[in-house]
């Protein structure tokens, strides 16, 4: 069955299609399998509702109450994913003014923009990593599910969690008369009982994953970019909390030794990596850590840190030396062995443009088809939701993608994507 709806938009109207999950038979010029890495030619991709029902060499016609969707001349893959997005904020000059002038439901509404642009930029799926406002993401991710917002599916982080002046410390810049002591259940912690509190009320407010700030950062307002933030006790803490209720744990890292205890913590990914060592990088292949590079937002950073003015003048010399540093950070990973999963960090750029990823990925010696793995199934291991999705697999929820072309060959193809459904709904075409 097919619904238009109408809307009014800055006094021009306009229709916007949307298709229920149906039946439909999918001819795809080629298709990508990211689990074998190869392209399979001339494919038939069978859905039905929500999931994948078959797949067939050739292109078969549609049966009875089947619809057709010709993409021949196209290159189809799994819905894409992001691993690290922020979508209740998007960074720009006023931004560390805005929790001063805008409440949590402005946050919100908001949010329904940067949801919208990243499910039609193909990223059918996010790993949500930290809210500029408290409840925001796992309220966008509720109000997806039900169907009133256009969106990417949701794994949110909630609050990130830090110790009292780090990275993800909500009161960073404020006067001493507006910082108070934030706790626990403001996503502060200091000491292994404050982490079981944090966890718990993460867990509390409906949060999927959890994120910690294990070192500096650059956009906050403290000196350092680099230092580590948590003790080897909290951290185990943390984890042995999170695990508690099978939560998969990040953790934002730029310094070595910051990463160091997050990995022999246990942690499942470390996020940014800027300063990650041959030591830290054997020990993420020993423990099996993943690593989200976030390429694109260190390019941003490193851009704007030359801009005078655009940063605060003490977050501008941490922009200028870590952002540049990233790119030749995942090269080298990446050349070691180290499991890396596709994060953008959108939010610290626009939001829509996390396709530029996979060409910094491939630039640093990532061949093509390995970078939309990493975007697919790769990241579908990380959130250990690979019997669901990450592949074209029957059984499997039918999120799917497609761009016009051969993205092997020009990965610039990979910022616009030309078809996308999400969970068996057609989004884009």
């Amino acid at each position: 069955m097919h619904f238009k709806r109408f809307f009014y938009v800055f006094g021009f109207s306009c229709f916007i299609s949307l298709v229920s999950a149906q039946d439909y038979v999918i001819h795809a010029g080629a298709l990508i399998d990211v689990v074998n890495l190869k392209v399979l030619k001339n494919q038939s991709i069978h859905i039905s509702g929500n999931k994948i029902v078959a797949i067939e060499k050739g292109f078969t016609p549609n049966k009875d109450q089947q619809i057709l969707i010709d993409l021949s001349n196209q290159t189809l893959m799994p819905g894409l994913m992001d691993m690290h997005v922020h979508l209740s904020g998007e960074f720009n000059k006023t931004s560390y003014n805005e929790r001063f002038v805008m409440s949590p439901v402005d946050f919100g509404i908001r949010s329904t923009l940067f949801a919208k642009r990243t499910l039609l930029a193909g990223f059918t799926t996010v790993r949500d990593l930290g809210d500029l406002s408290p409840g925001v993401t796992v309220a966008l991710r509720k109000s997806i599910n039900k169907g009133y917002v256009i969106g990417p599916r949701i794994y949110a982080a909630g609050k990130s969690i830090a110790t009292t002046g780090g990275h993800a410390d909500p009161t960073n810049g404020f006067k001493p008369s507006l910082m108070g002591d934030p706790g626990p259940k403001e996503g502060v912690i200091n000491g292994p009982q404050d982490a079981f509190k944090a966890i718990r009320q993460r867990y509390k407010e409906g949060s999927d994953v959890i994120k910690l700030t294990v070192t500096g950062g650059v956009l906050s307002l403290a000196k350092s970019g680099s230092n580590p933030q948590f003790t080897q006790a909290e951290l185990n803490a943390v984890v042995r909390a999170a695990k508690d209720y099978d939560f998969v744990v990040a953790v934002h890292a730029h310094g070595a030794e910051g990463m160091k205890r997050a990995v022999l913590a246990g942690v499942d990914s470390v996020e940014h990596g800027t300063y990650m060592t041959s030591e830290v990088m054997k020990l993420m292949k020993k423990k099996g850590t993943y690593y989200v590079p976030t390429i694109t937002a260190g390019k941003w950073v490193g851009e704007k840190a030359a801009i005078n003015g655009y940063y605060p003048a003490i977050v501008q010399p941490k922009a200028a030396a870590i952002g540049p540093q990233i790119q030749k950070t995942f090269a080298k990973a990446y050349k070691k062995g180290v499991k890396i999963a596709f994060g953008t960090d959108a939010g610290v750029f626009p939001h829509g443009l996390n396709g530029r990823e996979f060409k910094y990925m491939n630039e640093a010696g990532m061949p093509a088809i390995e970078t939309i793995q990493s975007a697919t199934i790769t990241a579908a291991k990380l959130l250990k939701i690979d019997n669901q999705l990450g592949s074209l697999s029957v059984g499997k929820l039918a999120d799917l993608v497609a761009v016009k072309g051969d993205p092997l060959k020009d990965m610039s193809l990979m910022e616009t994507i030309s078809f996308v459904m999400k969970d068996g709904v057609i989004v884009k075409q």
